[in-house]
């Protein structure tokens, strides 16, 4: 049941996200100091990455939190997902030495969910 929770829970959060970069990807200019400079193009770009795989990720989270048979396999795949997004975002600030409260908080929610998930994997027996 707790990772059901904690799938509906982050789900609705990425989802959230998601849609909120797809209508205003002008934000993460603001946010992360992305910017679409290349007019269309770059705008098609930041809403695919930031506004359709985020919300993808979040409908997939949702799905494992909905229907218990499917929720080890997506509670694994959310586990990998943010390992290589925390990894990748904690080298490239060690190697730029940039540091922003936007990458720490990034790095911190995405490796902080592979403990969670590492957790729950290791604790539960949920039926695949």
């Amino acid at each position: 049941m707790a990772a059901r929770v904690f799938l509906g829970l982050m789900g609705l959060m990425w989802a959230g996200y998601g849609i909120w970069c797809f209508l205003s990807p002008g934000y993460l200019q603001e946010a992360v100091g992305i910017a679409a400079l290349a007019g269309t193009p770059g705008l098609v770009d930041l809403r695919a990455t930031y506004g359709g795989l985020q919300t993808a990720v979040g409908v997939l989270l949702l799905g494992g939190a909905l229907r218990p048979a499917n929720t080890r396999s997506v509670l694994a795949t959310y586990g990998v997902l943010c390992a290589g997004l925390g990894s990748a975002r904690l080298a490239a600030a060690l190697l730029s030495a940039e540091w922003s409260s936007y990458t720490s908080i990034g790095v911190g929610f995405e490796l902080g969910s592979v403990a969670v998930v590492l957790a729950l994997l290791a604790r539960s027996r949920i039926s695949a």
